[in-house]
């Protein structure tokens, strides 16, 4: 049985995987290539605008986003179909490292713990890059917070959930959950705007990363445990617990958040540190108040960055290592 897919090989799937992934840590998301996802931006933004308007804005959200998540995934199998031979192996190991944002990530949150070194409002101007919520008046501490929690969160948005649905679907299931993702970061909020019409992209995202946020907290609680063994005083100095600690810390959190899966890798990543994720926050204007992830709410510092960087890292790479032993088995017993 293989992923729901063609009649290629999954061996040259896995070194798409592994040569893509190479890339993303090579080049991130250098700003002269030009980006899928820039393209996928472009199309929602066109049909929200002339969509989301009179009646039936719920309908009319339901056909767009399942069209676009279903036009994303024929798309990129008939391309990689048509396409010959070596041709069509380069192209998926492209399309690979258009769907990675690991180094990126961790990238911008680096210069988010940079900038604040320089000042409050540049460390605000930072992160407001990576954030949804509103930065004007967040204070040194909270920038740090939201940098941390968005590297948690998107380590499963970015890295972990399309490697999932590479594994499931091959290469167009990659796009097309970055489709889907890419749908609830611009229209699924729960706003006066975007209610009604972005509410199916919000329950799709809800949907395809259900089982991957899970995993990523999985992840990373062994990559922290990995690094511990490691380098038990300089990872793990003054924070004590065992593996079994932090999971029950994230089967109590996990689920203390507005989002079904935003909480689990937070969750992680705040029990791997022994500090405090959460509260309340504004967006476009207005507050949202959010449980707490943690219950200490000491001040986060630069070694707490390395830390989280860290095991980023090692969770990323824990989980393009299953992936590839994924497709692999996929493809012995094909």
């Amino acid at each position: 049985m293989t992923p729901l897919l063609s009649d290629t090989s999954l061996w040259p799937m896995a070194a798409a995987l592994l040569g893509g992934w190479v890339l993303d840590l090579l080049l991130a998301d250098p700003s002269w290539l030009p980006h899928p996802i820039v393209a996928f931006g472009r199309w929602i933004a066109w049909g929200e605008h002339l969509l989301n308007r009179g009646r039936c804005r719920r309908l009319k959200g339901w056909v767009f986003a399942l069209s676009s998540i279903g036009l994303a995934f024929v798309l990129s199998w008939l391309v990689l179909a048509v396409v010959p031979g070596w041709a069509s192996a380069v192209l998926a190991t492209v399309l690979v490292f258009f769907c990675l944002a690991g180094h990126t990530l961790r990238r911008e949150v680096h210069d988010v713990f940079r900038a604040l070194n320089v000042s409050l409002d540049a460390g605000r101007r930072q992160v407001s890059r990576i954030v949804g919520r509103d930065t004007a008046a967040l204070s040194a501490q909270e920038v740090r917070t939201a940098a941390l929690e968005t590297l948690a969160e998107n380590l499963s948005d970015g890295v972990v959930a399309p490697l999932f649905w590479l594994a499931l679907l091959g290469v167009p299931g990659m796009v097309a959950y970055k489709m889907v993702n890419t749908l609830d970061s611009m229209i699924g909020y729960r706003t006066e705007r975007y209610a009604r019409f972005g509410c199916v992209a919000a329950r799709a995202d809800d949907v395809a990363n259900f089982l991957p946020a899970r995993l990523t907290a999985l992840l990373m609680l062994a990559a922290d445990a990995c690094l511990r063994l490691a380098a038990p005083r300089r990872h793990a100095a003054g924070r004590g617990g065992s593996f079994g600690s932090r999971l029950r810390f994230v089967w109590h959190y996990g689920p203390c958040h507005a989002s079904p899966n935003s909480g689990w890798p937070e969750a992680a990543l705040a029990a791997c540190l022994q500090c405090r994720f959460g509260g309340t926050h504004d967006y476009f204007g207005q507050a949202v108040a959010k449980p707490y992830i943690g219950h200490d709410p000491r001040p986060l510092t630069a070694a707490d960055l390395r830390t989280s960087l860290h095991i980023s890292l090692l969770a990323e790479v824990l989980a393009v290592g299953l992936t590839a032993a994924a497709l692999l088995c996929w493809g012995c017993n094909a």
